[in-house]
């Protein structure tokens, strides 16, 4: 699932390709994406529209056309946006007015595209917690510590902070050498500042490396993320620590698979 590196890198690289560029075409393939408004004015409120600004919400797609009209994309679990050609893959494809295409990819159909007046009293925008980047460290003390929960799944929760996602979670814990089960009100003052500060640096490190290409991710030239092979602990149950050869172990927090060294994280 294409958590905040993904996004805002799939975000910049929108930026340098289809900003102030023409909407001149509309073709939906697969119509359940299109959530509102129907089908013939989703197309008809796009077409002939420019995309004057591309913004992002925690992992939701935001472009704004003009002050009062937004399409919003929410890749959720396989979605995806490839930029150039026109794919046969693609369940929706919008046509530019240099000839290229921006075709969205989702083999899974469970992402969402909306054309509205307003994202932001979009439900599941309203209810988004700051993201990290928009916190304080004192904020995040504050929000850890009043909360008697397990850290990894407290680090999950959208409502109280917005778009960790699973794979940088278990990557920051890791960092930060907290064992994902901890109850978050146990950590200790200098324990919370030094998660805060391994969040900022792995959710940095995977802009910088394009993102974590674990599932269907690519960029908009189909290429996968660099941050992948970066990774210490995720996705590598039964193989050894990098620190100290334990063998990485493997439970289910929240609903989510959760990768930890069982020595290394305390």
């Amino acid at each position: 699932m294409p958590e905040l590196p993904e996004v805002e890198t799939i975000r910049r690289d929108l930026e340098k390709k289809i900003l102030n560029k023409k909407i001149v075409e509309v073709k939906v393939i697969k119509k359940k994406v299109i959530k509102e408004p129907d089908l013939s004015e989703f197309k008809k409120g796009l077409e002939g529209e420019k995309v004057k600004e591309i913004l992002r919400k925690a992992k939701v797609l935001i472009f704004k056309l003009r002050d009062d009209k937004f399409l919003i994309v929410h890749l959720r679990i396989s979605g995806w946006l490839l930029y150039g050609e026109e794919d046969p893959k693609a369940r929706v494809v919008f046509k530019f007015s240099d000839g290229k295409f921006l075709n969205y990819m989702d083999p899974r159909l469970l992402g969402e595209l909306r054309l509205r007046k307003d994202f932001k009293d979009l439900k599941f925008i309203k209810e988004l917690g700051p993201e990290p980047f928009e916190l304080k460290e004192e904020d995040f003390k504050k929000i850890v510590s009043s909360k008697k929960t397990k850290i990894k799944v407290l680090l999950m929760d959208q409502a109280l902070i917005s778009g960790i996602g699973n794979v940088y979670a278990q990557e920051a814990l890791f960092r930060a050498k907290i064992s994902p089960l901890r109850e978050s009100n146990s950590l200790s003052s200098e324990e919370i500042s030094f998660l805060f500060k391994s969040i900022l640096e792995i959710l940095k490190e995977a802009i910088k490396y394009r993102g974590s290409s674990v599932d269907t991710y690519r960029d908009i030239g189909g290429r996968e993320g660099g941050m992948g092979q970066r990774l210490k602990v995720y996705g590598r149950q039964g193989e050894p620590c990098f620190v100290c050869k334990t063998p990485i172990r493997k439970i289910t927090l929240g609903g989510r698979g959760t990768c930890f060294c069982p020595k290394c994280q305390k």
